[in-house]
């Protein structure tokens, strides 16, 4: 699946770039429509003392950004992927491994043209895109910044990297700007959504979400270097006891988007954050705890699997 390298924002036109930023604006104001929990508070509003879920205003928390040899293969090439981690979140999990700039909020303030800036000096450092780490509260910032950045040079794919909830709204404005979707698909459980990461309608929303992803960019491409170009690749961590709900995911993945769909079935969770306080979550996903989440995913005719799982190797690559 071979797709072209320039990346889709390339085609805005200067007047679809200001309706992008002025309407992107207006979705801060009260109540805030960036992200699906929809607050009533007027993130434009410095002065006022009312904050919404994120507690973040109309800034940009930024945490570190740089090129990232960790992500998935397609991702990150052989000079990384050009990483950029915003502060603050939109979902608050008990297991959170990135706590600190999820909850903690630790980050620094940035402009839109400092923020457009550390895009132009990824391109310099050879990222093969640039790639936004917990975007869903950002969108408005990210379009400006995103502008401002292509109009001095930038020439790389956006990677919209997300927990999965977001707003129709932000993704209706990103249509046309972001080229790779990468969100989660964390749970297929409202009960567990609740529980675990203190939202209520998750799984609805991450469907809805999904969808219109699909809609925008369609499946997975990748170019003969084997890098990502345009498409959505969904991450899904395998919790203990099934927690996360992989049999259902699968199947919404392979019947409403695609049997196509690039999947990353994770291995890697582990009790970080307060996760000791929920048991099951107190302990290591199992290794026979994986095998059977990709077996499943199989099972439900998802084919295209990330190529890193060296505890069970045999499931690396499913032919159709």
């Amino acid at each position: 699946m071979v797709a072209s390298t320039w990346p889709c924002y390339l085609a805005l036109s200067e007047g679809e770039w200001q309706a992008r930023i002025q309407e992107s604006r207006a979705l801060l104001r009260a109540p805030c429509r960036v992200c699906p929990r929809y607050c009533n508070v007027d993130r434009t509003d410095r002065e006022s003392k009312k904050i919404g879920f994120c507690r973040v205003k109309d800034m940009t928390l930024v945490s570190s950004c740089g090129p990232h040899l960790g992500e998935e293969d397609p991702l990150r090439g052989t000079r990384g992927s050009g990483t950029i981690f915003l502060a603050s979140c939109n979902l608050s999990c008990v297991f959170c491994q990135n706590w600190e700039i999820s909850q903690a909020r630790l980050g620094h303030e940035v402009t839109d043209q400092e923020l457009a800036t550390m895009m132009l000096d990824l391109q310099q450092r050879g990222c093969h895109n640039i790639n936004f780490v917990s975007p869903s509260i950002y969108v408005p910032q990210i379009i400006r910044a995103a502008y401002y950045a292509a109009r001095k040079g930038l020439r790389l794919p956006f990677v919209y990297n997300t927990g999965g909830y977001d707003s129709p709204e932000s993704l209706r404005l990103l249509d046309g700007i972001i080229d790779i979707y990468m969100p989660d698909a964390k749970y297929s459980d409202d009960a567990a959504a609740r529980r675990y990461s203190l939202v209520k309608d998750y799984w609805e929303v991450n469907r809805a979400a999904l969808k219109e992803m699909q809609r925008q960019v369609g499946v997975l491409q990748i170019d003969e270097r084997g890098l990502a170009t345009r498409g959505v690749l969904v991450r899904h961590l395998v919790l203990p006891e099934g927690l996360a709900g992989t049999r259902e995911v699968a199947r919404f993945l392979a019947r409403e988007l695609s049997p196509d769909t690039y999947i990353n079935v994770m291995a890697q969770y582990r009790p970080e954050n307060k996760a000791a306080e929920y048991p099951p979550l107190a302990r290591p996903v199992r290794a026979e705890e994986v095998a059977e989440a990709l077996e499943i995913a199989h099972q439900e005719g998802l084919h295209r699997f990330d190529q890193r799982h060296p505890s069970v190797p045999r499931f690396i690559w499913l032919p159709r």
